[in-house]
C-alpha cells in the first residue's frame, strides 16, 4: 500500500468513525429526537453529537454556597411525581402538544435568557407568592376557575412540570410548595429536579441567545 493509498483509507475510516460516533448520540436506543408543538410552533430536542462536549460556563460548576443553593430533596411535595429527562420529554410530546401541560422554569427571568429548555414558559417563583397581586391571574391562566364564593376551582386547571438551575436550586419546588397552598392539586404538578444543569449535562437540545430555536 503505498502512502496516499494509505493516507486515504485512514482519513476514510477517520470520517466513517466520527459519522458513526454522531449517529450513536441518541436520545435513547431507538429514539434520536423529540418533537413537540407549543401554540403553533413545533420544536425539536435531540442531542449533541459531539462526544468530546463538556460542560462550560456556571452549569460546569460542581459546588455552590448552600444557603441558599442546597441540595434538594428528591420529592419536591407529598404527591409529586418527580421527573428525569425522558419523563419530560414524554411530558413535552404529549401534555404539552395536547394543550393540556405547560412547561415552567421558575428561574428568573434574567437566567431564563440566557438558556432554556425548548418550549418552557417562564413563571419565576417570585410571582407565584400570596403577596403578589397578579398570583389570581396567573392561576387563571393556569385553567384555575373562579367559584361563586371567590376560591378558585381547580378542576380544569393544567399539568405543570417545574424546573429550575438544578437540584440546587430551590426555586422549583418553591414554586411547586406555592401553588399547592394556593388549592393546586399535587397530582396535576410534577417536579425535573436536574433542571437545567442536568438537561445541559446530557448535551440536549437548549434555547439560548446564539440558538434561538
Amino acid at each position: 500500500m503505498n502512502t496516499m493509498t494509505a493516507f486515504t483509507c485512514a482519513a476514510l475510516f477517520a470520517a466513517y468513525a466520527t459519522s458513526a460516533m454522531a449517529q450513536n448520540v441518541r436520545i435513547t436506543t431507538f429514539k434520536s429526537e423529540s418533537t413537540f408543538t407549543l401554540n403553533g410552533q413545533t420544536f425539536t430536542v435531540s442531542r449533541d453529537t459531539d462526544t468530546t462536549a463538556t460542560l462550560q460556563g456556571e452549569f460546569a460548576l460542581t459546588s455552590r454556597a448552600c444557603p441558599p443553593d442546597c441540595l434538594q430533596p428528591l420529592v419536591a411535595a407529598d404527591g409529586v411525581a418527580t421527573f428525569g429527562e425522558l419523563e419530560v420529554l414524554s411530558f413535552l410530546e404529549d401534555r404539552v402538544t395536547d394543550g393540556t401541560g405547560l412547561l415552567l422554569d421558575a428561574r428568573a427571568p434574567v437566567d431564563f435568557a440566557v438558556g432554556h429548555i425548548p418550549g418552557a414558559v417562564n413563571v419565576p417563583v417570585t410571582t407565584l407568592v400570596p403577596e403578589n397581586r397578579f398570583r389570581v391571574d396567573i392561576l387563571r391562566a393556569l385553567g384555575a376557575e373562579p367559584n361563586a364564593d371567590g376560591t378558585l376551582d381547580f378542576s380544569n386547571a393544567m399539568a405543570l412540570t417545574f424546573y429550575s438551575g438544578g437540584v440546587w436550586s430551590d426555586d422549583a419546588p418553591t414554586a411547586i410548595d406555592q401553588l399547592i397552598l394556593a388549592g393546586y392539586p399535587a397530582n396535576k404538578l410534577f417536579y425535573y429536579r436536574g433542571g437545567m444543569q442536568a438537561w445541559l449535562h446530557v448535551g440536549l437540545t437548549a434555547i439560548t441567545p446564539q440558538n434561538p430555536g
